[in-house]
């Protein structure tokens, strides 16, 4: 395991430097391949934007996180997921890409509230605080697009399921960050493929 700093990370992020989040991320990359990894994961969702700039050269690959989640979205027989995460992973091709080449829908919050989704994950679950009216409005978000016909909806941030869960989302879930981890644990132990097993 090895991260740089969020702040460092952030730094480039509000700047649009996906290139420099990449160098951050190739820079993790190079120290655990060098350390005996045989393959990275990155419970980021948004930093995956990053990926394409870094992934040639990477010493190992990449389990992606939107093709896992994909894949469970797939196997469970959803057709349209809703995208919850940062405005930066909502307003970028991450999960669009991967869904979409499984043939499954998906549908973005607006634009306003990308931005309170936005606010709330930035400005206090990363902070961790945790308010009531956080969840009221994810679950708002949730069910207009419970309304617009999506079956789904994944938890893009690793912050949201600190808040949001099966247990209170008008829509399934798909945490990313778990599915991730138990994606990586099956490719640890040799069993990982795409698809997620029956």
């Amino acid at each position: 395991m090895h991260t740089h700093s969020l702040a460092k990370y952030m730094e480039c992020i509000y700047r649009g430097d996906w290139r420099g989040v990449g160098e951050l991320m190739l820079s993790s990359a190079d120290k655990l391949a060098k350390t005996g990894a045989d393959f990275l994961i990155c419970p980021d969702n948004t930093i995956h934007q990053a990926l394409p700039y870094i992934e040639q050269r990477s010493p190992l690959p990449w389990l992606h996180i939107a093709e896992v989640v994909a894949a469970e979205a797939a196997e469970r027989g959803f057709r349209r997921i809703g995208l919850t995460g940062t405005r930066w992973l909502v307003e970028s091709g991450i999960y669009p890409e991967k869904l979409t080449a499984r043939g499954l829908e998906y549908a973005r919050p607006d634009a306003a509230e990308r931005e309170e989704i936005n606010r709330i994950i930035m400005d206090e679950l990363v902070c961790g605080v945790f308010k009531p009216e956080a969840v009221t409005y994810f679950q708002r978000v949730i069910g207009r697009m419970r309304e617009d016909g999506c079956d789904a909806v994944v938890l893009g941030c690793t912050e949201i399921p600190l808040i949001m869960n099966d247990g209170n989302s008008p829509l399934p879930t798909l945490d990313s960050t778990r599915l991730l981890a138990k994606a990586a644990l099956r490719r640890a132990v040799g069993s990982y493929t795409a698809d997620p097993p029956s």
